[in-house]
């Protein structure tokens, strides 16, 4: 873990804020790539994921940047309410599951909303590279979007598209009609809610992009239909022991409780931080960080959402 002071805090639109963090103790931060996220340990004991926005070859400092979320699970009003500049956090190193592929022919990028955090990292450092790259900003209302001023300064301010909901037809997000003309090694990046994504991805396979040409981040766990849970038992093959996680509870708090170290982050499925290998037993997937493929190998699971088909799963614990 690393202790952080809050040196600078600023309201970037309605409903957004971002955070300086510099290592409270001095020196460099650690590096960090573009996509990166940390998670960060909050005063309520919440620990939540934010995408690092800030120029990756900065070490001086890490950015990230809030939404205040209407439907809040206590994470985004706390950074907004309880969290001050001068304020001390803890924070993990960076990690990143939403990679650039650095020898990509031509590169799109889609952002929406408070989705520009990693993509505009991304454009820091495509911009600094010389690569070929566009990206395409989707927001409601100009009031609601969060570093218009800093991209419009930037750099890279003529390969972005601002496209607000409440500014006529003329500039509305056409994304099929930008997404024509696929060729092998392009690639596109998409973060923001699960419908835009949904949206363009779409249109991407429409306009003929393979799978491994598109790449997404989720920011939560879509509302799902309600699923029947029914109760399990878990074993863990390296010392046999054997537990049982009722309808009501998931997989992690019910080794958490018994003193198994887990790691766990978002505890929704979206981030990976809990991915467990499985060694019998069918997984039930509710995640949205594993691939398709990688679900139907039945080999890795997420336990602070996933559940069992079969009445036994052996994990690698």
């Amino acid at each position: 873990m690393i202790e952080v002071t809050v040196t600078r805090k600023l309201q970037e639109a309605e409903g957004i804020c971002s955070f300086e963090l510099v290592r409270a103790a001095g020196g460099a931060l650690p590096p960090f790539s573009a996509g990166s996220h940390i998670d960060v340990h909050l005063p309520d004991g919440l620990v939540r994921q934010y995408s690092l926005c800030n120029h990756p070859d900065e070490r001086h400092r890490f950015q990230i940047a809030v939404l205040l979320d209407p439907a809040s699970r206590g994470g985004s009003r706390s950074m907004h309410d309880a969290v001050q500049e001068g304020a001390t956090l803890r924070i993990s190193e960076p990690r990143n599951l939403f990679p650039l592929v650095h020898d990509s022919g031509r590169t799109l990028l889609f952002a929406g909303g408070i989705g520009i955090t990693p993509i505009l990292c991304m454009a820091e450092r495509l911009a600094s590279g010389g690569a070929a790259f566009e990206l395409h900003y989707c927001s409601r209302e100009q009031a609601r979007t969060a570093f218009v001023e800093r991209i419009r300064a930037s750099a890279f301010h003529d390969k972005v598209v601002f496209h607000f909901d409440d500014q006529g037809e003329e500039q509305r997000l056409r994304a099929f009609e930008l997404l024509q003309g696929y060729r092998s090694g392009d690639h596109l990046y998409v973060c923001g809610p699960g419908g835009f994504m949904g949206h363009v991805l779409d249109e991407a396979r429409r306009a003929g992009w393979p799978e491994a040409g598109l790449h997404r981040e989720y920011f939560a766990a879509e509302p799902r239909a309600q699923v029947e849970a029914g109760a399990f038992e878990v074993q863990l093959a390296r010392d046999g022991r054997c537990f049982q996680v009722p309808a009501e509870r998931s997989v992690a708090d019910v080794l958490l409780e018994a003193g198994i170290d887990l790691p766990l982050s978002c505890e929704q499925g979206i981030c990976g931080t809990c991915l467990t290998r499985v060694l019998d037993g069918e997984p039930e997937h509710r995640d949205m960080f594993l691939t398709a493929d990688e679900q139907a190998r039945n080999d890795q699971f997420t336990p602070c959402c996933s559940r069992s088909r079969s009445p036994r799963l052996v994990l690698d614990l």
